[in-house]
């Protein structure tokens, strides 16, 4: 089976360690995105599984062997770079063929994969353009294209979209969706774009600092936050995150006094100081509201505004209004469902009602 797995696998730079005991397994031919901020190590581990980057220590295995030794050559993998890596003396036709000829595949395999993959990326006229005649799009499907003749069992990107404007980021998703459903590889994605990871992948790895936060399908992660920096992280406006205290079956967010249902009161157990969770979207402005607020600042996108609203304990909250009609400065704070609540923990951080996957190993252990 063509899975990727890391048993502790560290990388350190000297003193600097960059990724810290990952344990992962990628399973054969899902698209899981390696989502997080920049210097979180997202992309040393995707180098990792190319081979560019030595492993300083654990096991990083491929279709069952330990590949930490093996030649990038060897590993039959295909990569995409986030600066296209494009030949500038070379035509498209040749850019996109030169590995197959290194292979010394036959010529008629070679004409094959070329014309499907350049019909599949809508590149049909441009095969004797040269890298400077195209544009960044362009430029982009071409440097997919050159991956994809090769037909790896392997499919690695590295921030590919990250030089192209909104549109046609959007629509190379669509493409990379829809390539990946015709040869079903193994899709290892690097972003640290929250929008493409949640529109592509079939599950995201979270990370920070090397270590790794939360492994989930995109529902999942949105929903179910394992801790606040994910929490923080997803989303547009991102999660609220307030200071609440437990007291006896009430939970005091300022000097609101909210009832708390039983399954909740359960999860809280013994904690007094927790961390309440709510996105924008499913906070609800309101002239009688518990929890008392004014507004501080309206943004309007069109489909939505967003309004800043500072709360009694002096907090800020976000709450994204898609009612065109509301008068929001008339609104004197905000309500919510429980349902759409998340509690953490203040000194650990994590969210106190998610149930951690089997899979996800988050202790961070020395290199």
């Amino acid at each position: 089976m063509n899975s990727i797995v890391f048993e502790n696998v560290c990388k350190a730079y000297g003193e600097a360690k960059i990724v810290k005991s990952l344990n992962l397994k990628i399973r054969e031919g899902e698209r899981l995105i390696l989502l997080g901020p920049s210097g979180c190590g997202k992309t040393t581990t995707l180098r990792m599984i190319a081979g560019l980057e030595e492993i300083t220590s654990g096991e990083l295995k491929m279709n069952g062997q330990v590949v930490n030794d093996i030649a990038p050559g060897e590993r039959n993998i295909a990569m995409v770079f986030q600066s296209y890596a494009l030949f500038p003396h070379l035509s498209v036709w040749d850019n996109i063929t030169f590995g197959l000829h290194i292979q010394k595949l036959p010529a008629a395999e070679i004409q094959k994969r070329a014309e499907e993959a350049l019909a599949i990326l809508n590149l049909k006229g441009y095969e004797e353009y040269k890298p400077k005649q195209l544009s960044g799009g362009q430029k982009q499907r071409v440097a997919l294209c050159r991956a994809l003749v090769k037909q790896s069992p392997y499919f690695l990107l590295d921030e590919p979209l990250s030089n192209l404007d909104a549109q046609l980021r959007q629509q190379a998703r669509t493409e990379l969706v829809r390539i990946h459903e015709i040869y079903k590889p193994t899709m290892i994605y690097v972003t640290h774009d929250q929008v493409e990871a949640m529109t592509v992948a079939d599950r995201i790895v979270v990370l920070k600092d090397g270590e790794l936060q939360q492994i989930a399908a995109p529902d999942i992660i949105y929903h179910h936050p394992a801790n606040t920096f994910v929490a923080g992280f997803i989303g547009a406006p991102c999660m609220n995150i307030v200071k609440a205290r437990f007291d006896i079956d009430c939970i005091c967010v300022g000097k609101a006094v909210l009832p708390v249902p039983e399954l909740w009161r359960q999860v809280i157990g013994k904690r007094k100081e927790l961390l309440l969770g709510i996105r924008p979207e499913h906070c609800r402005l309101s002239a009688d509201a518990a929890v008392q607020g004014r507004i501080s600042y309206v943004e309007n996108t069109g489909n939505q505004r967003t309004v800043e609203m500072e709360l009694e304990s002096g907090e800020t909250i976000c709450v994204t209004v898609n009612d065109r009609n509301l008068d929001v400065e008339a609104a004197g704070g905000i309500v919510f469902s429980w349902d759409d609540v998340s509690l953490f923990d203040v000194a650990s951080g994590k969210n106190i009602g998610y149930v951690e996957n089997e899979e996800v190993v988050t202790d961070a252990m020395g290199c």
